[in-house]
């Protein structure tokens, strides 16, 4: 059996059990620091099964770790893992953490790229060695900068401030880690994280995804998160966000900080956010997107079908197309009707939306309770509803995934792989 290996190596490394059925796949190693140990000690492994639930794994269930996998006894437990306050996840908390190593010629400030684990015992491992890179500060005409410096293999006791906060981490092999994960699951990782170090990932993440990953969190993370954010940034961020979702944290925050960030953003998405703010959240008015699929009569059905296979719109809102006079900004010119999906498909490609219009699907006003909107979708098995002023105006739609968001507990996402029939 290996008795050292770099966490790097062991990340995304398929798990199985006795039998050589696999359980799953190594997403992070969990260490402990003790008193009474020089070393902190390995306590076990987060491991991803199916349904991207994330399971504690301990290393004394771990029989081997070699040959591109690790082998178990095959008594895992399934429930969802939950990090304990005096656990620190390494590749999560600790790689990119800026450190001082100690040195006889001299300490020197470096950065932690990846950590050797090294069994002790029969099944007991420990944090072994540290691969770090020397920072270097140069001189430029910019003035003081850091450069990446010479590489680095060091015992761990030689690491000052290898497990505590610091501010100087970066995010990049965490989320090179996660890159194959989906907004929603990205979330929950993020909402597993310590606070300062969930700041830290923020910052690394790109406008886009950093809104998508927002869209998932719980409110009061959305509020933490964005607090973080320079102005400037945090207004960008919100305008990549749905703007109901935009609308819905910034709800959470005093006028004034409101205020603040709609001045920043872009006129016509501002306005926007501003519409939605001004309906009460339990209607029509407060749970409709803004930027529903919205084309002419006279548009084609191919016309139609490339617009609802963009991967940037949702299921939910590609489900459906709404067919409105000009202007087809909302509010819209006269809202006509809607067109499925699946008739879409069912249709010559060159026939124009305006021939198969839906119109059975009675819009609702903007004030509109959710009792009526979940009736109405119940009613037409529909997964959308659209949102009409007093003039037959179309102002958005409500889609099923904002609806089950508002009818869910507050802390679903928290909670959801803890699903019972109760």
């Amino acid at each position: 059996m290996t008795t050292r290996v770099f966490v790097s190596r062991l990340a995304s490394l398929s798990v199985f059990d006795p039998l050589g059925d696999q359980v799953g796949r190594v997403r992070d190693v969990v260490v402990t620091v003790t008193t009474t140990r020089r070393r902190p000690r390995v306590i076990g492994m987060t491991v991803e099964v199916p349904g991207r639930r994330r399971v504690f794994v301990p290393m004394t269930r771990v029989t081997s770790v070699e040959g591109g996998q690790v082998v178990t006894t095959g008594l895992v437990n399934m429930r969802r893992f939950e990090q304990r306050p005096n656990e620190t996840l390494l590749l999560a908390e600790v790689f990119e953490r800026s450190v001082i190593v100690r040195d006889p010629d001299g300490d020197y400030r470096a950065t932690i790229e990846d950590i050797a684990i090294e069994r002790e015992g029969a099944r007991d491992w420990a944090v072994a060695r540290a691969f770090v890179r020397k920072e270097e500060t140069v001189t430029s005409r910019f003035g003081l900068r850091r450069r990446r410096g010479e590489a680095f293999t060091v015992a761990i006791e030689e690491v000052k401030g290898l497990l505590t906060v610091d501010t100087e981490q970066g995010a990049d092999r965490l989320l090179e880690n996660y890159d194959d994960l989906k907004a929603a699951d990205l979330a929950e990782i993020i909402h597993d994280l310590p606070v300062a170090r969930r700041a830290q990932v923020a910052a690394a993440l790109d406008d886009e995804k950093l809104a998508d990953v927002l869209e998932e969190l719980p409110e009061d993370h959305q509020v933490e998160i964005l607090a973080t954010l320079a102005s400037h940034r945090a207004a960008d961020v919100l305008e990549a966000m749905q703007p109901d979702d935009a609308a819905d944290l910034l709800s959470e925050l005093t006028p004034e900080a409101q205020e603040r960030y709609l001045q920043l953003m872009e006129p016509e998405e501002a306005e926007d956010i501003r519409r939605l703010l001004t309906y009460d959240e339990d209607t029509a008015g407060g749970l409709m997107t803004t930027e529903p699929v919205i084309l002419p009569p006279e548009a084609t059905i191919a016309e139609a079908l490339a617009v609802v296979r963009r991967a940037e719109i949702s299921p939910a809102t590609a489900a459906t197309v709404f067919v409105c006079r000009s202007p087809l900004e909302t509010p819209t010119g006269r809202y006509l009707g809607m067109v499925h999906i699946q008739r879409l498909l069912r249709e010559p490609p060159h026939a124009a939306v305006g021939s198969i219009l839906d119109k059975s699907v009675d819009p609702v006003r903007p004030d509109a309770s959710i009792g009526t909107i979940t009736r109405e979708m119940a009613t037409y098995n529909n997964v959308s509803v659209p949102v009409v002023d007093d003039d037959g105006h179309l102002l958005g739609a409500v889609t099923v995934d904002d609806l089950l968001d508002h009818l869910l507990p507050d802390d679903w996402r928290e909670d959801r792989h803890e699903v019972t029939d109760g």
